[in-house]
């Protein structure tokens, strides 16, 4: 079993069913998938982005990325309908798990000026979004082999009602949530 998985089950769960006095234990909120997405622009131009892009997803979340593609024509950017303009991966699981703690543990330390992430990036939902400018945070992917710097954006879909409740989760597993001025 995964480090963070056994945390949330042993002492993350009884501290939010307290905190929030859930009746339940299953009341208690998850993080139910991690979305990463890579968004190409350049890509209708070159079809090597494509390429390039999924293989750097591929190294850093373990599992092969799926191909986005243009639902409308927009003529001002030159895009057609169908046309590949991104990547994503969807984890689940241990695989989202092992990613989350990457993530917090290794590569947000290794941000130049890190000063902590937004905490205003939550939806209303209990969902959180940020946004990574460069994948070289991420200790798998070589310098040598990368072709450009490309940012990405992760998404934490969870199961909390409210911002409040999600941000707690968060903060739990460890996210460095930057200081409100």
């Amino acid at each position: 079993m995964n480090r963070l998985r056994e945390k949330y089950e042993t002492e993350f769960v009884d501290g939010l069913t307290k905190k929030f006095s859930y009746k339940n234990r299953l009341q208690a909120p998850k993080i139910e998938k991690v979305v990463i997405n890579m968004g190409l622009g350049e890509a209708k131009d070159n079809t090597k982005v494509i390429e390039s892009a999924i293989g750097d997803l591929m190294v850093i979340t373990g599992q092969k990325p799926i191909v986005t593609k243009a639902k409308k024509s927009i003529a001002a950017f030159k895009i057609r309908t169908g046309m590949p303009i991104g990547c994503k991966v969807t984890l689940r699981g241990d695989r989202m798990y092992s990613f989350v703690d990457r993530l917090i543990n290794i590569a947000l330390p290794r941000v130049r000026d890190f000063r902590g992430v937004s905490a205003e990036a939550f939806d209303g939902r209990g969902n959180y979004t940020m946004g990574i400018r460069e994948q070289l945070i991420f200790p798998e992917v070589q310098f040598d082999k990368i072709d450009k710097i490309r940012g990405m954006e992760i998404v934490f879909v969870t199961t909390a009602k409210t911002d409040e409740e999600a941000r707690e989760l968060l903060s739990l597993y460890g996210m460095p949530f930057a200081r409100q001025q």
